[in-house]
């Protein structure tokens, strides 16, 4: 399938970009749509316990998000750290491009500094700081980076980290994890529904625009992941999968490989382990690894609406988007969510 950016690109009033997340999290709204009979029903998150499918394995990404966006000069200048090579050494974007010149010294704050080492195509810098990232010089300048249609508020910053987050390694959050309380997670597990964790440190693959026409054209940058060995075991018994946001069943499908069996037929395997994956999920991908999936609803043009679009087809994601705005959800990361199943 041949598919453009502009196949994936949709109006959204600006009044249903979330500034900040429903209280309690639970209370967002959530979108069901039944894939057999692409029926659509309006509920709220805190029904999700009964919205389950009762034998699934309910799959959440545990990464915690980092304080990676480091702001000096009231704003004025940014380095968004994406990678710490060492200690002293890091890959970002910057802002302004223009102050981050090849060889440059650029003065950050008194005594702090940051040297240009290498600059990619794209625009992504090396830089060798002054003092350590871990040095108690940098903490004030340590900002929890909220997505650029979130106006920037460190009071947010814990609502911007799912209640099961752990190690620390995200640029962004997993959002769809955002939605889930205390409470909602008693019930669930109550419910006899098996709860598993895996981690993928969210990167500029998952928020990287596409600047290509054609979609086949763009690359992914790798994330990190983890899937423990229990975990794999215990996925490889379960014959329902519901992932929790575009992450998850990102690890999901890098991992997962089908083995035939001589009396049910294909089996999906999950193996155990770390690494990396670069798997750009779009229209005519072959879903193997999940049966259902949690997600927000995400911006035109990205590579998580192409996902979606993958997973319950183009027609139909441009249905439920439309049912979606019209009935007043409201998007992107603080904004509600689907229950696509």
């Amino acid at each position: 399938m041949s598919l453009g950016i502009h196949d994936f690109d949709f109006e959204l009033p600006e009044r249903l970009i979330a500034q900040q997340p429903a209280y309690p999290r639970d209370h967002a709204k959530l979108l069901v749509y039944d894939r057999a009979n692409k029926h659509i029903q309006d509920r709220y998150f805190y029904e999700l316990d009964i919205l389950l499918e009762p034998d699934t394995a309910l799959v959440l990404n545990n990464s915690r998000v980092e304080k990676c966006r480091l702001l000096f000069e009231g704003g004025k200048t940014e380095i968004f750290v994406l990678d710490t090579i060492d200690p002293y050494h890091v890959q970002a974007m910057v802002r302004p491009g223009k102050k981050f010149k090849m060889g440059k010294r650029v003065l950050l704050a008194p005594d702090l500094y940051a040297e240009v080492l290498s600059i990619t195509e794209d625009g992504l810098r090396t830089l060798k700081l002054s003092h350590s990232l871990g040095d108690a010089v940098f903490a004030p300048f340590k900002h929890t980076p909220l997505p650029p249609y979130i106006a920037q508020n460190e009071a947010l910053s814990e609502e911007y980290q799912t209640i099961y987050a752990k190690d620390e390694g995200s640029k962004a959050a997993p959002t769809a994890g955002l939605h889930f309380t205390p409470e909602l997670m008693q019930r669930i597990a109550d419910s006899g529904i098996s709860v598993e964790e895996l981690t993928l440190h969210v990167g500029i693959g998952t928020f990287a625009p596409i600047k290509t026409e054609r979609i086949q054209e763009h690359i992914m940058h790798e994330e990190r992941y983890i899937l423990p060995k229990g975990v794999a075991e215990r996925l490889n018994n379960t014959s329902h999968i519901t992932a929790v946001g575009t992450t998850s069943i990102r690890v999901l499908e890098s991992v997962v490989a089908l083995s035939m069996d001589v009396e049910s037929g294909a089996n999906r395997k999950f193996e155990a382990g770390s690494g990396s994956t670069d798997i750009f999920i779009t229209p005519g991908y072959h879903f193997q690894a999940v049966d259902a999936l949690i997600t927000n609803f995400h911006l035109p043009k990205s590579t998580l609406l192409m996902l979606v679009a993958a997973f319950v087809g183009l027609e139909e994601m441009y249905r439920i988007y439309a049912h979606a705005i019209a009935s007043e959800y409201r998007f992107y990361s603080f904004g509600d969510a689907m229950l696509l199943r």
